[in-house]
């Protein structure tokens, strides 16, 4: 039998903490191992009982959710990091993105969400709700074209979509047909002629402008 994930729960209001540790539980695969009402505490169990994800409500008491990630970097812990949060704007998912978390769940969807986020991101993926996808993609639909996009080739720009589908290079690979490589270097080539640097500048991108593609 497949040893259970170890899940982190971290939000200030206990009712909306207690119902997602019924949900993340009914799941099998999956064991809440902690639970904090705020960043520092959720910090101090993060360090002492190293889950495999911490789920963290972006707006606590002490320590926001950023500040907690931005702190597990900081002291090498490998814990993966999802964040909650009541907001769907760019400017929050940017920095969540920035700061390398890998799930971003609406609070308003999170009972509905938060398995499959957690499944994704204990699978290396990253997770988006889908009411900010949409908003997302709405923003893309209403923009000018993105300098350097016309210079994709078909290719790439397939590729580029692939991304936005939270693909990860092998998995386009084998859709594909093609070699690990050969998905590696298109990703490189994308990142040069858009100007895009960073582990999470192109999924960043592929979200923002999928509607262009």
């Amino acid at each position: 039998m497949a040893k259970k994930k170890r899940i982190l729960i971290a939000d200030d209001h206990p009712i909306f903490r207690s119902g997602l540790k019924n949900v993340i539980e009914s799941e099998n695969a999956f064991e809440v191992v902690a639970e904090a009402e705020d960043g520092e505490a959720a910090l101090e169990l993060i360090q002492s009982k190293s889950p495999d994800v911490a789920v963290l409500d972006v707006n606590m008491p002490g320590l926001s959710g950023f500040e907690v990630v931005a702190a597990i970097q900081k002291l090498g812990i490998r814990t993966e990091t999802v964040i909650l949060t009541m907001h769907d704007d760019e400017k929050m998912f940017s920095k969540a993105m920035d700061l390398g978390v890998r799930g971003y769940v609406l609070k308003d969807s999170a009972v509905m969400d938060i398995v499959n986020c957690l499944h994704a991101v204990c699978k290396g993926q990253n997770f988006t709700s889908a009411a900010v996808t949409t908003y997302l993609f709405k923003r893309a639909s209403g923009s000018e074209m993105v300098e350097g996009l016309d210079s994709l080739t078909p290719t790439e720009r397939k590729i580029l979509r692939k991304i936005a589908e939270y693909m990860t290079s092998r998995e386009i690979a084998d859709e594909f047909n093609v070699s690990l490589r050969t998905v590696e270097n298109h990703r490189a080539n994308i990142s040069s002629k858009l100007g895009l640097s960073g582990s999470h500048a192109l999924i960043k991108f592929a979200l923002k402008h999928v509607a262009e593609l």
